[in-house]
């Protein structure tokens, strides 16, 4: 079964501040949370109902909602920035 990934329009506005071969990165590990939300490697948030997966020195936060078969990307961003 397929997920449908979008991305919210905060994550969408640190993408495009990304450089391209990071943005990249960053899209191409978001294409496989399609086939699978919970990959190897993925954690889940202790401070959110939402998971993460690293790309790079880069983190992806997103939330899974199986009823709907949607990942929701709310945040990207550098590894010592993303948290706050």
């Amino acid at each position: 079964m397929n997920y449908t990934v979008v991305f919210t329009g905060y994550a969408e506005k640190r993408l495009k501040k990304l450089t391209a071969d990071v943005r990249q990165k960053i899209l191409s590990a978001t294409l496989l949370l399609s086939n699978n939300p919970r990959p190897y490697g993925y954690k889940k948030l202790v401070s959110r109902d939402a998971y993460r997966i690293r790309a790079g020195d880069y983190r992806i936060i997103y939330e899974i909602e199986d009823k709907i078969v949607t990942v929701t990307v709310i945040d990207v961003g550098h590894r010592r920035e993303i948290y706050d």
